[in-house]
């Protein structure tokens, strides 16, 4: 039996606009993702998270 892809006919537009209207585009998805895990971050450790404090080779 042979597997068929609704998108090999050529209506993969109208597939779009009818069938996955409602659904978030993994685009998007992974946009959102990455925003929410930034805001996580900054709230989690600041806005410096991640940058080493400049050390002093010799003291004065």
């Amino acid at each position: 039996m042979k597997i068929r892809n609704p998108f090999a006919s050529g209506r993969d537009r109208e597939l779009a606009a009818t069938r996955y209207a409602d659904r978030e585009s993994a685009t998007d998805r992974a946009a959102r993702l990455r925003r929410e895990r930034h805001r996580t971050r900054v709230h989690r450790d600041g806005d410096n998270a991640g940058q080493p404090f400049p050390r002093r080779l010799f003291r004065d």
